[in-house]
């Protein structure tokens, strides 16, 4: 089943970007088996930089569709890679395998520069952002939204040394799943550590903001932490 987007008309950051966007239900082969995905690309010529998003520990739900779509609006090819299709909890070297072969699934399309290729993830997505970002070198930069820095053997913090793409940081205060002075202190550990970052916090919101109830939200915080994470990765990628 194919998602059309004609037209959109995006008020993120403060500004309006109109283009055309085609979403699809994709699988993606990894460790030999399909995992249930959903890929979103612009209707204009390439070719595009190429991302990944690696959706939360509540699964592919129809808000990272509908964000697909979006970012894909904005100018990016977006895999989300159903990384839960056969477990619920699966190891940290499955899910590695299967962003490697979410990046060969981008670089395989005519309309995707497979020197510009970027990581996004929430929730435990986003630990996987922080974790992954240092070991896969194809990443040119990550966008981490309320992720877990200290959790996992390794976890993000103990690769800190290995990190050499710019990462974006997207945290809300009111955060009890991941703690704000987690992020701060992770934070800390790459400015001392020189490691290119930039920290985008919201005051008063939860974890998993970006979604309610399964849906997008796209009204005050969320839409402008859309927009951060679109021009970070326009900065970087392009």
């Amino acid at each position: 089943m194919k998602h059309l987007t004609f037209a959109i008309w995006l008020l993120f950051a403060g500004f309006a970007v109109a283009q055309n966007a085609v979403g699809q239900e994709v699988e993606v082969t990894s460790g030999g088996q399909a995992y249930a995905s959903y890929l979103a690309a612009p209707d204009a010529d390439g070719p595009h930089p190429g991302i990944v998003l690696i959706h939360s520990f509540n699964g592919l739900e129809e808000g990272y569709r509908t964000m697909t779509d979006n970012f894909a609006a904005e100018g990016f090819v977006v895999l989300a890679v159903g990384w839960q299709t056969f477990e619920r909890e699966p190891s940290d070297d499955t899910v590695a395998q299967l962003v490697r072969d979410g990046i060969s699934f981008l670089r395989a399309r005519d309309d995707v520069d497979g020197e510009r290729l970027g990581l996004t993830g929430f929730c435990a997505g986003g630990r996987y952002t922080m974790l992954l970002t240092p070991q896969i070198e194809n990443f040119g930069a990550g966008v981490a939204w309320y992720g877990f820095p200290n959790a996992g053997d390794p976890s993000p913090t103990d690769l800190i040394a290995e990190l050499d793409a710019p990462m974006l940081i997207i945290h809300g205060t009111a955060d009890e799943a991941s703690p704000i002075a987690d992020i701060y202190s992770y934070a800390t550990a790459l400015d001392e550590a020189g490691k290119p970052f930039e920290l985008k916090v919201y005051q008063g919101e939860p974890h998993g903001f970006m979604l309610q109830d399964g849906q997008l939200r796209t009204d005050g915080a969320a839409g402008d932490a859309f927009g951060e994470m679109v021009d970070f990765f326009r900065r970087q990628l392009e």
